[in-house]
């Protein structure tokens, strides 16, 4: 999300968003300004860090400025709660989805609605540069935006650059009667999102030195000092589809009939070629024709390093899915491509598998910082997240990979838009697959790592300092969701708030990167060749994909019919024998790997770096036995996907 929404991305910000008290559970409503008589406010248009002390004075008259205005429709209210009934399985209109046309006609805009928002903002001078269901796109000068959403734009300080923002809350006449749910763009920092992964710079190339296991434990590092008193493994090469399936139940399941869709930000040239390759390579059933697809944009922007970097994308879409295909290879894969990494594109990508019904799951490895999310932006969010549950469409967010994010930013907090109630939030864990495919154990993704001494007779500094972890942890927006009541213990519903916040995630699966995923894509060799190699991955890009491949399954378990928005399902469920429940300690003492890296990425010229990696310490979160801010529920065990036939 990040507002240049990152691939998974880290931005300083120590400032947090103020309580909207259960607005963001349902979308914002409109409320009176009164201060501004004959208006309604948009809540959360004017952001935390356009504050009195930050403020550089009035923006020129004359600048210009884009934005969008959101519709919210003409029963807002009614949508949310027809999302929250269809996703309930003790309701009585659980799984009676709409068709995307029937969902639009009882929920979306009208053409009244949208002709008297079209004439408002042309009146104050803006000129409509598009329409859709969603939105009304606008441009013009600073004047004329003033005018039209009853506030002034001033410029602040953020960190050390100056952005524009509304000097207080922006507004829409009361004459609109609650058509518009906000106005995104008159702010003009950065809202962009990274992905959530380990990702090396797929322009270059990036390969695994070794020694490694093939399996959990089958390599021991026996000429390597000792770590929580016993020897330790050499890091897995990168566990394959097979290993992946028999550790999360697949059984004879393989996704078959069942549509996933992918996000992320632009797209990868060769992931066709890259995707068969892998599959032929490991084992994992070819690519039929027809069965992959992509779904790109006209034109591309924000391409440039210091804004989206496009390449440093490729490697996550090769990713999401290489590791759909290896869990369900059967499923139909369609990915959908962003023009940019700004909440704007990928809103609309999301927008796009909605308003087609093009997939019933979608898997999403990026976001950004809670607090870098907007309220506006989150009702944005969550109003395309109600339509797809309305549709019978799960969304599923990789819940980050900087853990509290404290180390990161300095200040303790979750990932967005995993935030968001309308989403299933996929938090990551350390995974042990043994000899023959054997399931052993799983840890909370959370790594501490020490470099070993010169003279190769110990660690220096064991266990060493926090490199990366599942995100998690308690919401400061975001109320607490019906379906975590009674499951999610008070002392984290409530950290921040009596009344009860979101927690995050809900369920887990494979993200360490030193028990990683191996994966196959096309880079660049020093010698400017370029060819397919493989590496070993992780993150919580990887858990997602995981996740929704899992769910693919599950799907085609209860004949095809869809899951939709899938948290009182996975919650339902909770301490049944259905999940592994998580902890840090599955063994009784520490865990640890050994993993030698090529210095410079690549080869042995620049030398080998020696360390010991530790398992289950993920910064200030813990998995424990029951539910937890590291891995929720739990990961899918034997019996996951076959207790969704039961619904």
């Amino acid at each position: 999300m990040r507002s240049n929404r990152a691939k998974l991305r880290a931005v300083s910000m120590a400032a947090t968003l103020p309580m909207v008290a259960g607005a963001l559970a349902l979308g914002i409503p409109a409320a009176h300004a009164a201060d501004n008589p004959g208006r309604d406010a948009l809540a959360g248009t004017k952001p935390a860090w356009a504050t009195a002390k930050a403020d550089k004075g009035a923006t020129s008259n004359s600048a210009g400025v884009s934005a969008r205005v959101y519709l919210a429709g003409k029963d807002a209210d009614g949508l949310a709660a027809y999302a929250k009934a269809v996703a309930d399985p003790s309701s009585a209109s659980y799984g009676k989805y709409l068709s995307a046309k029937k969902a639009q006609a009882r929920f979306g805009a009208t053409k009244a609605q949208v002709a008297a928002v079209k004439s408002w903002l042309t009146s104050a001078g803006l000129k409509v540069t598009g329409v859709t269901q969603h939105y009304v796109s606008v441009t013009g000068d600073v004047a004329a935006a003033e005018k039209a959403f009853g506030t002034q734009l001033h410029n602040y300080t953020k960190g050390s650059k100056t952005y524009r923002a509304p000097a207080k809350t922006a507004s829409a006449p009361e004459s609109l009667k609650g058509a518009v749910l906000t106005v995104t763009g008159l702010d003009n920092a950065p809202h962009k999102a990274t992905h959530s992964d380990q990702l090396p710079g797929p322009g270059t190339v990036f390969k695994n030195s070794g020694p490694f296991s093939s399996y959990y434990g089958s390599n021991i590092a026996s000429t390597l000092p000792d770590a929580y008193g016993t020897k330790i493994p050499y890091a897995v090469q990168g566990y394959t589809g097979k290993q992946l399936r028999a550790a999360y139940g697949a059984g004879s399941y393989t996704g078959k009939g069942v549509r996933v869709a992918i996000t992320d930000a632009f797209a990868s040239p060769t992931i066709a070629f890259d995707a068969q390759t892998y599959a032929k390579k490991h084992g994992d059933a070819a690519w039929k024709t027809g069965q992959l697809s992509q779904v790109l944009p006209k034109k591309y922007t924000h391409t440039g390093a210091d804004e989206c970097d496009a390449s440093g994308w490729y490697g996550e879409e090769t990713l999401d899915v290489e590791a759909v295909h290896a869990v369900a290879p059967n499923a139909n894969v369609t990915y959908v491509g962003a023009s940019s990494c700004m909440d704007d594109d990928l809103l609309d990508s999301l927008s796009k598998i909605v308003d087609k019904h093009l997939a019933d799951i979608v898997s999403n490895s990026w976001g950004d910082i809670e607090a870098n999310q907007t309220p506006d932006l989150a009702a944005a969010y969550d109003q395309v997240f109600q339509f797809g549950a309305v549709e019978g469409i799960g969304f599923y967010f990789s819940s980050g990979d900087n853990g509290d994010e404290v180390a990161n930013t300095g200040t303790k907090q979750v990932d967005t838009p995993a935030n968001s109630a309308w989403v299933t939030a996929v938090g990551g864990t350390s995974l042990a697959v043994g000899k023959d495919d054997k399931y052993l154990w799983e840890t909370g993704w959370g790594t501490e790592k020490a470099l070993l001494s010169a003279d190769g007779k110990s660690w220096t500094g064991f266990p060493g300092a926090f490199t990366s972890g599942a995100g998690g942890g308690t919401s400061k927006t975001v109320a607490e969701p019906f379906y975590q009541k009674g499951v999610v213990p008070d002392a984290l519903a409530k950290a921040n708030n009596a009344a009860g916040n979101r927690v995050v995630p809900d369920i887990s699966a494979i993200a360490d990167p030193n028990t990683g995923f191996k994966v196959g894509q096309t880079q660049t060799f020093p010698d400017g060749s370029e060819q397919y190699s493989e590496y070993r991955i992780g993150g919580t890009s990887l858990a997602a994909p995981v996740i929704a491949a899992v769910q693919a399954l599950a799907q085609e378990a209860r004949g095809g019919k869809a899951i939709g928005f899938a948290n009182p399902s996975i919650y339902s469920k909770f301490g049944s024998k259905v999940y592994h429940d998580v902890t840090d300690n599955p063994t009784g003492s520490g865990l640890a790997v050994a993993r030698v890296d090529f210095v410079n990425g690549f080869d042995a010229s620049g030398g080998l770096a020696t360390s010991v990696r530790s398992l289950g310490k993920d910064s200030s979160l813990s998995a424990v036995k029951g539910y937890d801010d590291v891995t929720g529920v739990g990961t899918p065990a034997n019996g996951y996907v076959e207790s969704y036939r039961k619904h």
